[in-house]
């Protein structure tokens, strides 16, 4: 009887691999790409070891079968009860200094995520494993509401979707999201939402009275306006016309919408940057922003390997010009750099962004969220205040 396998082979030490894994060591990238047919609908082509793990992984045909008769990655779950859920940063070019992640990985699989590096925290992979092994953190609902009935906390906007999107498929079952909205809603206390998924409209129940009471706004990341290059990047993503729909039944409702053009990546989806304001304002969008495209730790190998099987004729350039933007390197992690870029062509996308979005009347007034109206919630068993 023949195997039906393709395993993974795990060292901490080169020396000890034979001497047909060392040569293979030593080939290109491209020939530790997962077999396509095992990571059909997925946006990372290999499943590279993150920097934590003490053994190196490398997916080879041990010679029995072809890896074609291998099922396809399937999604796996798993249920993670949190000690807290409320993250706090200081960064001063984020516009937030409050959020919550429902979820660890995601599903949407965009090959450009810069969380990716986070599932290496885990003890997984920032490729394939970042969008096939998730975490639902099932109790984020309930220490929500402990952590805002805190007498020392402070109603600060709240935003989702930081890390990885509160809307990803998986949400449709566990609910998480639209539970942790109900929270916030009670408490009368301001979110802001970023995602990339049509679902979000689910909640429009919920969105819509905290929007009219100035608590409530809704970013849609729309990153090409192109259905094939939306596919190969953004696998199990909303497709553009479901999300620029998603902008027009939000605003429709009162539910202050704007869009996100992230990331921009160069020579790739730059020359969308007007198109997708245009579409994006036309559907109801007033405000817009935009990240360029970021690639750190073990990213840059994993966007490399998908430009390389996607866009074969284009990928040098692409990083050229990328790097071109970062001071000749990948990337540069410093505040108010990392999501702008430096130099000429850097310079040429801020200029067309920002008088796109003039000449279209984005922007124009920027409407903040309230956090006088927070009412503190009462916990089972605490005493109600009497003032």
């Amino acid at each position: 009887m023949l195997m039906k396998k393709m395993f993974f082979i795990c060292s901490n030490a080169r020396a000890t691999l034979p001497p047909a894994m060392q040569d293979r060591d030593r080939q290109e990238p491209s020939t530790r790409l997962v077999a396509a047919g095992r990571r059909r609908g997925r946006g990372a082509r290999s499943n590279r070891s993150g920097r934590f793990e003490g053994v190196r992984r490398s997916e080879f045909d041990d010679g029995w079968e072809g890896a074609g008769e291998l099922e396809a990655l399937k999604t796996e779950v798993r249920e993670e009860p949190a000690r807290s859920i409320i993250t706090r940063n200081d960064s001063p070019d984020i516009s937030f200094d409050q959020s919550i992640n429902p979820y660890r990985g995601c599903e949407h699989g965009c090959i450009y995520c810069y969380a990716r590096p986070t599932h290496c925290y885990l003890g997984h992979s920032a490729g394939l494993d970042f969008e096939t092994k998730l975490y639902a953190k099932t109790n984020a609902p309930e220490l929500l509401e402990r952590e805002l009935a805190n007498p020392h906390y402070q109603p600060k906007l709240i935003a989702l979707g930081t890390n990885t999107d509160p809307y990803q498929p998986i949400e449709r079952e566990r609910g998480i999201t639209r539970r942790i909205l109900k929270v916030l809603a009670r408490a009368s206390h301001p979110v802001g939402i970023v995602t990339k998924s049509a679902l979000v409209v689910r909640d429009i129940d919920i969105l819509a009275p905290m929007a009219e009471r100035g608590l409530a706004k809704v970013a849609l990341s729309v990153t090409t306006l192109d259905r094939r290059l939306a596919r190969a990047m953004e696998p199990r993503a909303a497709s553009p016309g479901k999300r620029l729909e998603a902008i027009r039944l939000l605003s429709e409702a009162g539910i202050p919408a704007s869009v996100m053009v992230a990331p921009i990546v160069p020579a790739l989806n730059d020359r969308e940057i007007e198109r997708i304001l245009e579409a994006a304002r036309e559907a109801g969008a007033r405000e817009a922003g935009y990240v360029l495209l970021r690639l750190p730790l073990e990213l840059k190998e994993l966007f490399r390997e998908w430009l390389e099987t996607e866009f074969p004729g284009r990928a040098s350039h692409v990083i050229n010009v990328l790097r071109s933007m970062h001071g000749g390197r990948d990337y540069v992690a410093e505040f108010g750099v990392r999501q702008r870029g430096t130099g000429p062509y850097a310079e040429q996308i801020s200029a067309r962004f920002r008088l796109a979005a003039k000449r279209l009347g984005l922007n124009e007034r920027r409407q903040p969220l309230r956090t006088d109206l927070f009412e503190r919630p009462v916990l089972r068993g605490q005493q109600m205040s009497l003032l």
